[in-house]
């Protein structure tokens, strides 16, 4: 019932740094150190992509830093509530619908920290220059490259076998060792699975490249921050919330996939696991009144 722990939370907008924060969170809500160094780890991150210059280099900084501390006072003590909730359904059985709900929710505070960083990013993103912009494309394909070696270049058994040691990673540090039957299902659950590796490129090449027009279009065009703020929006409610076809069709199919196949482990698993899983969901819970206490 890992309903919580990377979620599948890709970044919404790579182009936004401040928006890092929803993601790293959603990977792992449970690491102090990396949760109270998220400002400086976002940074970094950010400058990967596009180099900031002197001017940008504080700002960026001081957002980062107040988005974290809106985070820790309005989107932990959210957060705990769910992690609550999931402990106290984790000894019984779960439902593929209540799986889903956890979905809903979690998406809910990731859209709550990327509005919280809109007016940051659009701040940022009319700040950059043609040369910032060249390095994002450089990184982009940089990106690109990596993506097809992991996925596009292996065949659909190297793709299987990947996905598969992934989630076996994910599901036993939760649970604890699996069984050879709870295995030979997680196996059977990969190998039937919709995600479809080309499609997931194709998607991210697409937006990419929306995003580079966007950030050019400002940078030649001057809008006001009202317009640039509107078009921005506009970009990131379309990844989150995809208009009809192919991509939206395979979001959807493996949102319903993911509940499906998290309510039938669960429902798998042994009292002794069950109890495991209390117990880190407890721990995970012990680690945000930590962090909501050190404000």
């Amino acid at each position: 019932m890992r309903f919580f722990s990377r979620m599948r939370c890709a970044e919404l907008a790579r182009i936004i740094g401040v928006l890092l924060l929803a993601a790293s969170l959603g990977a792992c809500s449970t690491i102090k150190l990396a949760y109270n160094n998220l400002p400086e780890l976002s940074y970094w991150w950010l400058d990967g992509y596009l180099d900031f210059d002197g001017t940008q280099t504080p700002k960026v900084r001081d957002e980062l830093a107040q988005l974290l501390a809106w985070h820790r006072q309005n989107e932990l003590p959210r957060i705990a509530e769910l992690l609550q909730e999931a402990q106290a359904l984790a000894p019984g059985e779960v439902t593929p619908a209540q799986a889903c709900a956890f979905a809903d929710r979690i998406r809910e505070r990731l859209l709550a920290v990327t509005d919280r960083a809109e007016l940051a990013g659009t701040e940022l993103a009319l700040s950059l220059t043609d040369a910032q912009l060249q390095q994002l494309e450089r990184k982009y394909a940089k990106n690109n490259a990596t993506y097809r070696k992991d996925w596009l270049d292996r065949t659909p058994a190297q793709v299987h076998e990947k996905r598969y040691d992934q989630f076996l990673d994910r599901t036993e540090d939760f649970y604890g060792r699996l069984t050879a039957e709870q295995r030979d299902l997680l196996k059977q659950q990969v190998a039937q699975s919709v995600f479809n590796p080309q499609l997931a490129d194709a998607e991210r090449r697409k937006r990419q490249q929306e995003a580079l027009v966007l950030l050019r279009g400002f940078s030649a065009n001057k809008p006001s921050p009202a317009e640039a703020r509107a078009a921005l929006h506009a970009y990131i409610q379309r990844i989150a919330d995809p208009p009809p076809g192919p991509w939206r069709d395979q979001q959807q199919a493996l949102l319903q996939e993911g509940c499906r196949n998290t309510a039938v482990l669960h429902n798998g698993t042994s009292a002794s696991q069950r109890e495991q899983a209390v117990r880190r969901l407890q721990a995970y819970r012990s680690d945000l009144r930590q962090l909501m206490a050190a404000r």
